[in-house]
């Protein structure tokens, strides 16, 4: 079992930047691919971007915005958002796989997530 708990979301104004943070606890491995995932109230979960090993996926509504990192020794996934949009308003989950990938049904593991919201 995995356990993630996402952190840092919070009211941000257009332009701005914000760092979200996923912290695994349990039985852990580097080997998961660590995923970003976004949702708004009446759409679909959606990708943001994934990490995994060394190389890094992201979708084209958040590539060259926003970048996924990792620090192995905190056991923690990183997701910088830089000039953030309002419509990047959501809430942020991540999520770990043994498969990775942009759909959401290959990963096992979800954090509770945390709300973003970048204000005009």
């Amino acid at each position: 079992q995995v356990e993630l708990v996402e952190s840092g979301g919070r009211l941000v104004t257009a332009g701005g930047s914000l760092r979200l943070s996923c912290t695994a606890s349990g039985r852990t491995s580097s080997s998961y691919h660590m995923g970003w995932f976004r949702q708004t109230p009446g759409k679909e979960r959606e990708f943001v971007g994934v990490l995994s090993g060394p190389s890094r996926y992201y979708a084209m509504s958040v590539a060259g915005r926003f970048t996924i990192s990792r620090d192995n020794a905190k056991n923690t996934v990183y997701l910088q958002m830089n000039s953030l949009k309002t419509e990047d308003t959501a809430i942020y989950y991540c999520a770990a796989s043994q498969i990775g990938g942009a759909n959401q049904t290959a990963y096992k593991y979800w954090g509770q997530g945390t709300q973003v919201t970048v204000s005009s």
